[in-house]
């Protein structure tokens, strides 16, 4: 979430910032965010205006009414002028009354006295009503401004290319060899069929549309892939391995910037109000909700291997077939949560350590640098990592690294010490790798041309030494 102080202080240059973005709804929600937070501060003011008021009027009226010392001609007067004030909600000159002594009314008794102050208290009851009233449209105000907030995106770092969409995307240089064959590549989803380690028909029986089963080799393949990619982020990284719930309440949802801009593709737990996991980010941003961590412990970087569930938009005719896009699928999650100036060091080194999975696995890989018109939702700045399918012929992505700065920090109100005052943590956020298509790339980048797979030397020890995946 965006700093409402940024927004009222520079609203023009947030909207040039939305125009990168191509999200003219984002632009349109400025305006109203700002017109929201004029009637709130306006609210605000008037509200504490009147419950000074009330407060000074229920103590003064309080000691006029206990005050017998005081002549009670004297007090007839002054609670005839605060009552009369108070009917013209004139709650200044009331407590200018109550402050001074008028000249004794000789026509004062104890039972009109008592009947005068019995209608201030009512007097009262209404400026306590008004209070009310102003304190829930005060809330419903609020209400509306931080959810027009909610949908506005996080801006793009100053080093991001600006640009229209995906097409324009920054490609770096291809890092080792795209293989050449003496045979006719396949593709995925005829090579795992043919080996017994993919079974879409079954899939779809047990699951639906975007389900598969991954059977034997198939299975020991992926646990392999997941623990190596866990080992390196373990030992040789410093990484501290979580293990998260799988389902997560709305706030966390919220809290990581999934809502309320991704809720129609995530899976909802009717019977306890939860979400399935659509990513591990979700639950590693929010571990630390609503706390202060020490300034000596940053940086903290976790990762964890999770199932992910998303109901995937499919298009007609883009990746309709094996495994690239699907409702369920693992994925191994880094997460890190660092002081802000450290920041961008960490998102390239987030960067790298994910091109170097690729290339210990020995797959065709590049750096895609994101414009702006690509970034999503919660990124500052971000990089994709692309392998190269074989057999399909074309690039997957398998990572997307991420600067989020203090978006998620300030949805999730996570901060940490620095020095005399509280600070929002900057969070970023990478997988290393998405597995699905990490599969497909090993799949078609290590095919034989009698439709065995040679295991990659690094997930061999994984594997009990085995060097083929054969029927």
């Amino acid at each position: 979430m965006l700093d409402i102080t940024l927004i009222r202080e520079k609203p023009d240059w947030v909207k040039e910032q939305l125009r990168k973005l191509n999200d003219t709804a984002a632009i349109e929600r400025v305006d109203q965010i700002l017109q929201l937070d004029q009637k709130r501060r306006e609210l605000l003011q008037e509200v504490e205006v009147l419950r000074n008021y009330r407060n000074r009027l229920s103590k003064a009226t309080g000691q006029l009414r206990g005050n017998k010392k005081l002549d009670l001609g004297i007090r007839f007067a002054q609670a005839k002028a605060v009552l009369s004030a108070l009917k013209t909600e004139d709650y200044a000159t009331a407590i200018e009354v109550l402050e001074q002594h008028p000249e004794p009314d000789p026509s004062a008794t104890l039972e009109h006295f008592e009947a005068i102050m019995q209608d201030i208290f009512e007097a009262m009851k209404i400026l306590g009503n008004r209070i009310a009233e102003i304190d829930s449209t005060l809330e419903t105000v609020e209400a509306e401004r931080k959810n027009h907030l909610l949908w506005i995106p996080n801006l793009p770092h100053e080093s991001v290319p600006v640009a229209a969409s995906e097409e324009d995307n920054i490609p770096h240089p291809v890092q080792g060899t795209i293989p050449t064959f003496d045979f006719t590549p396949q593709a995925h989803w005829d090579l795992g069929p043919a080996l017994g380690i993919i079974d879409f028909e079954r899939g779809v029986k047990l699951g639906g549309t975007r389900f598969y089963i991954l059977a034997g080799m198939g299975a020991q393949l992926q646990r392999a892939l997941i623990n190596f990619l866990l080992d390196q982020l373990v030992h040789e990284h410093g990484f501290q391995e979580m293990y998260v719930p799988l389902m997560v309440k709305e706030e966390a949802m919220f809290g990581s910037g999934q809502f309320p801009k991704f809720m129609d593709t995530s899976y909802r737990v009717e019977e306890v109000g939860t979400y399935l996991l659509p990513t591990a980010e979700v639950a590693l941003a929010n571990m630390f909700a609503d706390e202060v961590i020490p300034a000596e412990n940053l940086p903290l970087k976790f990762v964890a291997h999770t199932p992910c569930f998303r109901k995937e938009k499919m298009s007609a005719g883009r990746d309709v077939r094996g495994i690239k896009r699907l409702h369920q699928f693992e994925k191994v999650e880094m997460f890190v949560i660092t002081r802000p100036e450290d920041s961008y060091v960490m998102l390239e080194e987030m960067t790298n350590i994910a091109a170097s999975l690729c290339a210990k696995l020995g797959i065709p890989h590049r750096r895609l640098e994101i414009v702006t018109g690509d970034l999503g939702f919660t990124a500052s700045k971000k990089y994709d990592i692309e392998m190269w399918a074989a057999g399909a012929q074309e690039w997957l992505e398998v990572s997307s690294c991420s600067n989020t700065e203090a978006f998620q920090a300030r949805r999730a109100n996570i901060k940490f010490r620095n020095e005399d005052r509280n600070e929002f943590v900057h969070m970023l956020n990478g997988s290393a790798l998405g597995i699905p298509r990490t599969l497909i790339a090993i799949m078609e980048h290590y095919q034989n041309a009698d439709g065995t797979i040679t295991v990659p030397d690094v997930l061999r020890p994984y594997l009990n030494g085995k060097t083929i995946i054969e029927p």
